[in-house]
């Protein structure tokens, strides 16, 4: 990933307002840069790259010399940048994926530029000629992306609403932060003042129709099929010896000792020949990086959080101990595949992904078959989950008291359980006032139950048994 983020008609001394970009250095350790727009001394990008292709020529804003007009700063990755290459002809100047975006739009405009696209994105693309900005984001938002616009045409875009929660505005002394919508493009005119006017917020793709790339798609893509963990593994790995690839595949999995998913992820490094990496750690460990999960994921969600904490363990040990960049995983495949265990008494949980694979031999029987078991269960022992631990920590630190007023004090998503309010005490110490950006806490609907995770409903001990 990497960290962009623009400001557009600042009152303020921009020298300032650049310490709010700091905030997603974390984005891109590898570089970062600002950079003030020509002819608009009071506009600026900043951006924080991961460097992961063309190390000469990929730092951003993206500027070519066939389009000086043009700038544009962009988070994410285009899979068919080569396919949209050979159909129109770009001639491109640099090897990044994101540059096909100003060959679409002096092509065919921003309509033309977001729906041709497939893959995940984020972009902030500026056309100082025609002054105009555009905002562009993913059709499922995959890759994240916040704004703020104030009355008078003050706008500030930023990878993560942390970047923008402490700009300076003359008119406002805390700008409202919202998401940028999925499948959406924003356009802009830019003013001689640097400030905006908002035109038009368009739904470029809805996820029932059939995008407009897909006239131009070849079978050259990866399965679809890859999409739970293991079997992003065992396919990678089988095409990575399709093409001849030497060095050894990594592999990772976190969880406490003997937990369910290290036991099962050890089955499937052997099977597919992988170089395995266990990221082992217990409850104090686990406990210690909350405060941290909540305020880089910029919410107080309680599953959310659960989950979460074990991926930003396991992140860490890879970004400290290894130098792998681009990490491959499986999720995602859960909201397309019915893989909830909710599903799992009427058969239908992942039922059309394992059978699939049912004659590959890519993973062991046992494990295309397991029953599903949730991330944040799945890395503590079957004994003692995860959330009990969690509970029974939280349990000695919120006061009865505090809970019993919990909806005077937080009226909107008011916590219900001392979890869920020693949460959004963290969240509020880092983002006061913001509770609205989580609309509501997940909880499942297709059964009754008052905690998110599966090993409290009934279905999880016939699920585990068969």
């Amino acid at each position: 990933m990497c960290g962009i983020w623009a400001l557009f008609g600042s009152d303020e001394c921009l020298s300032v307002q650049c310490l709010s970009a700091m905030k997603i250095a974390h984005r891109g350790p590898d570089a970062f840069r600002f950079e003030n727009v020509n002819g608009f001394t009071n506009c600026c990008f900043g951006f924080h790259r991961l460097a992961v292709v063309d190390q000469l020529y990929g730092m951003q804003p993206i500027r070519v010399k066939k389009f000086p007009y043009l700038w544009l700063c962009y988070n994410g990755e285009i899979y068919n940048f080569k396919q949209l290459q050979k159909q129109f002809g770009f001639e491109y100047q640099t090897l990044v994926d994101g540059e096909v975006i100003l060959h679409l739009y002096n092509r065919g405009g921003i309509e033309q530029t977001a729906s041709m696209l497939d893959g995940v994105f984020a972009f902030i693309l500026l056309d100082t000629t025609n002054r105009k900005v555009f905002l562009a984001r993913d059709t499922y938002g995959v890759r994240p992306l916040f704004k703020v616009l104030t009355d008078d045409g003050f706008l500030g875009v930023c990878s993560e609403a942390k970047g923008l929660i402490n700009l300076k505005h003359s008119t406002s002394l805390c700008p409202k932060v919202e998401p940028f919508l999925p499948g959406h493009y924003e356009v802009l005119d830019l003013k001689p003042s640097g400030k905006v006017a908002s035109v038009e917020l368009v739904k470029f793709h809805s996820y029932k129709d059939e995008p407009l790339h897909t006239a131009f798609d070849t079978v050259e893509n990866l399965p679809s099929g890859g999409l739970d963990s293991s079997l992003v593994a065992a396919v990678l790995l089988k095409l990575m010896k399709e093409i001849n690839i030497n060095y050894p595949l990594q592999t990772f999995a976190i969880g406490m000792e003997n937990s369910p998913d290290l036991l099962a992820a050890r089955k499937v490094a052997a099977h597919i020949g992988s170089e395995h990496h266990e990221v082992i750690f217990n409850s104090e460990e686990g406990i210690q990086a909350i405060e941290d999960v909540i305020f880089s994921l910029e919410t107080y969600d309680i599953t959310t959080v659960r989950a979460s904490i074990g991926m930003y363990l396991v992140s860490k040990y890879i970004r400290k101990k290894t130098d792998s960049v681009v990490i491959f995983s499986g999720e995602g495949s859960d909201e397309l595949t019915q893989g909830y265990i909710y599903f799992h008494k009427n058969g239908i949980e992942k039922y059309l992904l394992r059978q699939s694979f049912e004659d590959s031999n890519l993973l062991p029987k046992e494990i295309l078959w397991r029953p599903k078991e949730a991330f944040s269960d799945g890395i503590a022992s079957v004994k003692k989950s995860w959330f009990s631990i969690l509970q029974d920590y939280i349990d000695q630190q919120v006061d009865d008291l505090l809970l019993e007023k919990a909806a005077e004090k937080y009226p909107f998503n008011p916590p219900k359980t001392k979890e869920s309010y020693y949460y959004r005490q963290i969240f509020e110490k880092h983002y006061p006032g913001r509770s609205s950006w989580l609309p509501h806490y997940w909880m499942p609907r297709w059964v009754k139950a008052t905690d998110p995770s599966a090993r409290t409903l009934k279905h999880y001990k016939s699920a585990t048994q068969e």
